[in-house]
């Protein structure tokens, strides 16, 4: 899954919320200086990533991009789920796609100087283009993909995948449906473990 749904997942929890954002600019389990709680958020969004790399669903979807993509055909994923997350927004929060991608900024910039260096890079980046807004219309997901695509070097060819995202939208947005729900299911889990074993300590 890609910003949004990681975000979304750690229910409004801060410090959850920030761990689960820097997760994949952390090397290894380099990550013991952090607040237990980040700690907690980079731990779900690996478990949230083990999930839906395995779930049969998404490989379903990667199927249908794989022969063009290879290998990218998961970030390609990621991006479309984010997509449909942000187009339906309304069907999994009461508050505002807008409202929530300020609230996320502002976040962040509150907690700047704990990000890793990477992160501290991509954010004003993000913030300008407005990603986590973005991502709810075609011309935005075009422009996280033409992104992408200049990070690998054009080698992804990943600026091709929006005629992809119309070509099998209804099925892509049926897969990330019924995917979404069970992934809700499997993220409130983990969320409810981390709870308990930090009532334990």
């Amino acid at each position: 899954m890609n910003f949004l749904a990681h975000l979304y997942l750690s229910k409004e929890n801060p410090n959850i919320m920030i761990g689960n954002f820097i997760a994949d600019q952390i090397p290894g389990n380099r990550f013991d200086h952090y607040h237990n709680t980040i700690q907690q958020g980079i731990r779900l969004h690996r478990e949230i990533d083990t999930f839906t790399d395995a779930h049969a669903i998404v490989r379903k979807s990667k199927r249908r991009l794989h022969e063009r993509y290879k290998h990218y055909d998961g970030v390609i994923i990621d991006v479309f789920y984010d997509h449909f997350l942000a187009k339906n927004w309304g069907r999994y929060s009461a508050i505002p796609l807008d409202v929530y991608a300020q609230g996320i900024y502002d976040l962040l910039d509150k907690n700047f100087q704990i990000l890793p260096e990477k992160t501290q890079h991509l954010l004003p980046y993000m913030k300008k283009q407005n990603w986590l807004l973005s991502y709810a219309s075609f011309k935005g997901i075009e422009a996280v993909l033409n992104g992408i695509n200049k990070r690998t070097k054009y080698k992804s060819q990943m600026h091709l995948a929006i005629t992809d995202l119309h070509q099998h939208y209804l099925e892509l947005e049926n897969d990330f449906t019924a995917f979404f729900e069970e992934l809700q299911s499997f993220s409130n889990q983990i969320l409810f473990k981390i709870s308990s074993v930090r009532l334990k300590t």
